[in-house]
């Protein structure tokens, strides 16, 4: 394997990474962003409070893209196997 197909494989590996993070680091986000606009608008500056709905978020959104994150690194794995039976 030269340098060339090992950044091939490194890069395949870091974009599925994106395509499986991003759905939860959204949500996180806009969770965590719509929390802390009510907090400031009710004044309510409890810092425990964001936690328990950003975990309830997140876990749905993961078991919503579950299919599509097995299906992700199924590919990027069927892929690597190929190439290493090749050599």
């Amino acid at each position: 394997m030269n340098p060339a197909e090992s950044i091939d494989f490194a890069r395949q590996a870091i974009y599925v990474l994106l395509q499986i993070s991003t759905p939860a680091m959204i949500t996180a986000l806009v969770v965590g962003l719509g929390i802390g606009l009510l907090q400031a608008l009710t004044q309510i500056q409890e810092m425990t409070l964001v936690f328990v709905p950003k975990i309830i978020a997140i876990f749905l959104v993961l078991l919503i893209t579950l299919p599509f994150a097995g299906s992700a690194m199924n590919g990027l794995m069927v892929d690597i196997a190929a190439k290493i039976a090749a050599y």
